[in-house]
């Protein structure tokens, strides 16, 4: 970074460890919040992971008003209008997500509709819009990955003109992040892996990218030595308690930092990806990160180089010669992605998700150049190198 110029922000309070459910009633009644909603979706319910929220909140005597259990994978405008409507009929006065980044981002959306007033969430789209505080707002990942619980974006999907609407803004951070073991110990193993690879890429584009700062740095190296030190030992130990409150705190640790430098290239593939190809975030993110780096790799070599000693520990740091460490921590980033797909069949290729069709690579290129977060990448894209690192990406 040759700017010496930076900004770093973060307010959320992070809760975390193994009784922090237990704390959102004292949070709730020191904000004067009496009637709170909460947004989740049918799988966390169906996982009987919205039990413990709510017992911790009957036990201290605050009732939950609405429950909300119906967001989908890919959030739309019309959702936000719905739920919006029965908290204001329901007479909430805040909000507690439950979920991953569907959710979260939802319910973020939710948040500015019912404080800012009217029913069409896309007239506060973009940076800037929002000019005051919104109401009281909680977020209980059960996924660790997405970072949504420290970030100041959310994307919202309009399925009438197929993109995604982007909101970014201090005022959508939630006022605190409850980081608990119990809601990520039934994830599925390919759910856990794609998470994982979606908290390993802000991290390392958040260290990568033109952004970063020494404060994203240290909260983005402790995110990978985290998330390496404990995925695979996750995959082959669901039920570990240690391992997946690790892997959760990596994924608000990689949260704060790209929230705070941005991320680049990949994001804006995986973007494009989702909104085109409907794939999972968390999924684009695993299958694009190592064929960016290695797009990248003459202007980032002197950061990437460094990311080795977390990739791959301090032994393998020392025996790499520094003209090759950037090379290895891409090798170490296969490496992960091959014993991921050999546990879960996580894909490694667009061609492996059986969803792509090598026909749309042109649309998603195109629409990558249109992606903000290309803005931050540290080498420059054109339309023929988006299509490049997609055709190595197919196949």
């Amino acid at each position: 970074m040759t700017d010496k110029f930076y900004e770093f922000f973060c307010p959320v309070k992070v809760i975390a460890g193994k009784a922090a459910l237990e704390h959102i009633p004292y949070e709730l009644s020191g904000l004067a919040a009496k009637r709170p909603m909460i947004i989740t979706d049918k799988g966390v319910r169906a996982a009987g992971l919205l039990d413990p929220v709510v017992s911790a909140c009957e036990e201290s005597g605050l009732d939950i008003v609405s429950i909300y259990d119906d967001v989908p994978p890919d959030s739309s405008k019309a959702v936000v209008r719905d739920i919006a409507g029965i908290y204001r009929s329901e007479k909430c006065d805040s909000i507690i997500a439950v979920g991953g980044g569907s959710a979260i981002d939802t319910a973020k959306a939710v948040n500015i509709l019912v404080s800012e007033g009217g029913d069409d969430i896309a007239k506060y789209s973009g940076a800037g819009v929002l000019k005051h505080p919104l109401k009281p707002f909680f977020v209980v990942p059960t996924t660790a990955g997405t970072g949504s619980e420290v970030t100041a974006v959310a994307v919202i999907a309009d399925t009438e003109k197929h993109v995604k609407l982007p909101f970014t803004s201090s005022f959508l951070l939630p006022n605190a992040a409850i980081i608990d073991p119990r809601m990520t110990l039934t994830l599925p193993p390919h759910i856990t892996a794609a998470t994982a690879m979606d908290a390993l890429t802000h991290a390392t584009e958040a260290f990568t990218c033109m952004a970063k700062n020494p404060l994203s740095d240290a909260y983005a190296t402790a995110a990978i030595k985290k998330i390496t030190g404990n995925l695979l030992k996750v995959m082959d130990s669901p039920k570990d308690a240690d391992g997946r409150l690790e892997l959760a705190q990596a994924s608000t640790m990689a949260g704060i930092a790209f929230s705070n430098s941005m991320v680049g290239l990949v994001h804006a593939l995986g973007h494009a990806t989702g909104a085109i190809c409907h794939l999972p975030h968390g999924l684009c993110m695993s299958l694009y990160l190592p064929y960016v780096l290695e797009y990248n790799l003459e202007t980032i070599r002197e950061p990437l180089g460094e990311l080795l000693l977390y990739l791959d520990g301090a032994d393998v740091y020392a025996a790499t010669p520094a003209s090759r460490r950037a090379e290895a921590a891409i090798s170490a980033i296969r490496r992960m992605r091959d014993a991921l797909y050999k546990r879960c069949e996580l894909p490694r290729t667009l061609k492996e998700t059986g969803k792509v069709l090598e026909s749309q690579l042109d649309d998603i290129a195109r629409a990558a150049l249109d992606d903000g977060a290309i803005m931050f990448n540290p080498k420059e894209v054109s339309l023929d190198d988006a299509k490049a690192v997609l055709a190595r990406a197919w196949a």
